[in-house]
């Protein structure tokens, strides 16, 4: 029977109070889901129940994802849940995705859109409830950290119906008062809540006017685990109202100690360089002498180049003596008068030869001249025509040599031996 129930029923969304709630010590939870017409047992195992944040009580209105089935023990018809939520939470998350999704397709959670948080900060804006928590939280902490933090509230509520269109009047304030006071940044925060009690801060008009603001904002809203519209268009977050105050502020004892730091390594660097200069200046001291000491020096110095020069002037003179007398030696001995009449005699005779060689060659060319005529008017098709014959060719010009290249009608042209005639084939 049980199975039968299992297999033709699909899963289920139940909406109901909570009664007789049990858990068992094994971790499984026993309850009764009813309305003012009916009620039904149900079950939510521990293998199921251990991955959900909230746990149900008695008197609340939930709603339960479940499966049809039969307790066999008892013969009772149960539901077996697979997960349960608060009444109307599901709509909101709902609402919410929705919303994130098509703010994100937008581009407004795009990291090159945000504005970086300036480092230097002397006063900022604050936006939440004065009567909350979270504010006595941010001034605690700039208090400790850096007092001269100059701190602007702008008060709102942070939860109900009318708590979005206030923030946006907080952020429209603090913008004036950005016209004659210039704030460095806005932090918008409130304390941790349910999905019901942050959902201000997951209003899309005041999720669009936080992406557009012209100043910087930090949201800082909930717990960490808890997460807004608001954090992602934010241009930066704090998983608290406190870690946001320790995010904008610098730590003042860690800024004396490192100041303090610095003014001892400052000193430390300028002793080490005195001491350097100090050095520096005995060494000079050290090599400094006389100017008169210098100038003999300098003096000889001079006397020595001079003399140095002048012999090596005198040595490349007589250098260049002894060179250009070798020169005119070896241009006597290389004169070309002695070569030009044995020259002379060379091309005279060469000039004879060359002379006879051409008479040969023309008399040798004028012979295969003469033999090659002769072949040519043997062979040639004119002497054929010449004796009477005629020579046929088609109209592509080429030379018939046969009567089984003619065709009727077949036009072509001849040549006789004084001139040329254009014929049909009749035939």
């Amino acid at each position: 029977a049980r199975q039968l129930l299992e297999s033709h029923f699909d899963i289920i969304w139940v909406v109901g109070e909570i009664s007789n709630f049990t858990c068992a010590s094994s971790g499984h939870w026993y309850f009764t889901l009813k309305d003012n017409r009916a009620q039904v047992r149900c079950a939510l195992f521990k293998g199921r129940n251990q991955f959900l944040r909230y746990r149900p009580k008695q008197g609340d209105q939930v709603r339960l994802k479940a499966k049809v089935s039969l307790y066999e023990g008892r013969g009772e018809f149960q539901l077996v849940g697979d997960y349960i939520e608060p009444a109307g939470t599901g709509d909101l998350q709902l609402a919410f995705l929705t919303l994130k999704a098509r703010l994100e397709s937008e581009g407004l959670f795009e990291t090159s859109r945000k504005q970086p948080l300036p480092v230097a900060r002397r006063r900022i804006g604050v936006i939440t409830s004065t009567k909350g928590a979270a504010l006595h939280d941010i001034l605690t902490v700039l208090a400790r950290r850096w007092p001269a933090l100059e701190v602007i509230v702008a008060d709102s509520p942070v939860q109900g119906q009318e708590a979005p269109e206030q923030l946006l009047h907080a952020l429209q304030r603090l913008e004036a008062y950005h016209q004659t006071a210039p704030l460095d940044l806005v932090v918008l925060s409130r304390g941790g809540g349910s999905l019901e009690d942050l959902w201000a801060f997951n209003d899309e008009s005041l999720a669009r006017a936080i992406a557009a603001y012209p100043i910087p904002t930090l949201s800082a809203v909930g717990h960490e685990t808890d997460f807004t519209i608001c954090d992602w268009v934010a241009d930066a977050r704090a998983p608290t109202p406190s870690a946001g105050a320790e995010m904008i502020s610098p730590d003042q004892a860690t800024l004396v100690e490192s100041l303090l730091k610095t003014r001892i390594q400052l000193q430390r660097a300028c002793e080490r360089v005195i001491e350097q200069h100090r050095a520096h200046c005995r060494h000079l001291s050290a090599r400094l002498r006389h100017p008169g000491e210098l100038l003999e020096q300098r003096a000889q110095r001079l006397d020595e180049l001079e003399l140095r020069l002048v012999t090596a002037q005198q040595r490349l003179v007589q250098d260049k003596r002894s060179t250009l007398l070798q020169l005119n030696r070896q241009v006597h001995w290389y004169s070309p008068s002695k070569s030009l009449a044995a020259s002379s005699g060379a091309l005279d005779q060469l000039s004879q030869r060359l002379e006879r060689a051409q008479r040969r060659l023309m008399s040798d060319a004028e012979s295969r001249l003469s033999r090659a005529a002769q072949m040519l008017h043997t062979l040639s098709p004119l002497n054929t025509v010449e004796r009477g014959y005629a020579i046929l060719r088609d109209e592509g010009g080429a030379v018939l040599t046969s009567a089984q290249a003619l065709a009727p009608r077949q036009r072509g042209r001849a040549t006789l031996k004084d001139g040329e005639f254009d014929f049909v084939v009749a035939d």
